[in-house]
């Protein structure tokens, strides 16, 4: 695939990092700071755009990956220049309805991948516009599993759905990472060690999980024993409520990401 990326932040990063791992892509990113462009095309070997190209192919895929705040403006400099190009954002809120409108094109699907993809660990959910052929769907759904895995959405209020879940999840995990180090260092352990026992316990916990047919719930339950150690710990984080604040903490990022849409999406 011809592939252009428009914005070289961590994201486009990760997302180029795997397809640089699938290979058999041309890519090029396009961004105005230099030193970007420089890091990625020694890293990756991409060809770099310092200046917006003045015209893209039909068969390209034009990836907006800049900041919610400013793609409005990026959309509208890109408006005349597609020739057909079939264009992907991965910025949170803005829905293809205002993104078609600025870009004056259909050809447009919205991605919300997460950070694992730098890793070849990430969760995307791909949305293509109304208007948009399965074919286009099948090519950014296939250009997103080079990063991990991808869920095609089947309405564009899944793409909220998925940022509360999947596309800050990792936060939330590296959030309660930072308490169990906390917790390890007040223990004793130095930082080190402290984080070499927070790591090996969450992938141990996720292998695990990956291999069994039990539920989560169940998992956790195995660990309980009725009067001892974990059961003690389960207690006070009922207690103070983690559980619900987790649950209430995604909807917030879902309500977040619904507030920014709308309030980005005007002209």
């Amino acid at each position: 695939m011809n592939i252009t990326f428009i914005g070289g932040g961590n994201m486009a990063s990760a997302i180029i990092g795997g397809l640089v791992r699938q290979g058999g892509h041309r890519i090029r990113v396009s961004d105005r700071n230099p030193d970007k462009l420089a890091a990625l095309s020694s890293s990756f070997g991409i060809e770099p755009l310092p200046v917006l190209p003045g015209s893209f192919g039909a068969d390209e895929i034009v990836v907006l990956a800049v900041k919610p705040q400013g793609l409005r403006d990026v959309a509208l400099e890109l408006a005349g220049r597609l020739d057909g190009a079939l264009v992907v954002s991965v910025a949170a809120g803005i829905g293809t309805e205002a993104l078609c409108r600025w870009l004056g094109t259909a050809r447009v699907a919205r991605v919300m991948p997460n950070t694992p993809a730098m890793v070849g660990k990430g969760v995307s959910g791909v949305y293509g516009a109304p208007a948009l052929g399965g074919d286009d769907v099948a090519r950014v759904t296939g250009m997103m599993e080079a990063t991990g895995i991808a869920v095609r959405l089947a309405e564009e209020r899944g793409i909220d759905d998925i940022t509360c879940v999947s596309g800050s999840g990792p936060a939330y995990v590296f959030y309660f990472m930072e308490a169990m180090m906390e917790a390890a260092r007040r223990t004793g352990f130095g930082d080190d060690e402290a984080r070499r026992l927070v790591l090996a316990t969450f992938e141990g916990a996720v292998a695990l999980a990956g291999a069994s047919d039990s539920g989560f719930a169940q998992l956790r339950a195995n660990v309980t024993s009725k009067g001892g150690t974990t059961e003690r710990a389960i207690a006070r984080f009922e207690a103070e409520g983690v559980k619900a604040a987790i649950v209430a903490g995604a909807f917030d990022c879902r309500a977040r990401s619904v507030e920014m849409g709308q309030q980005l999406s005007q002209d």
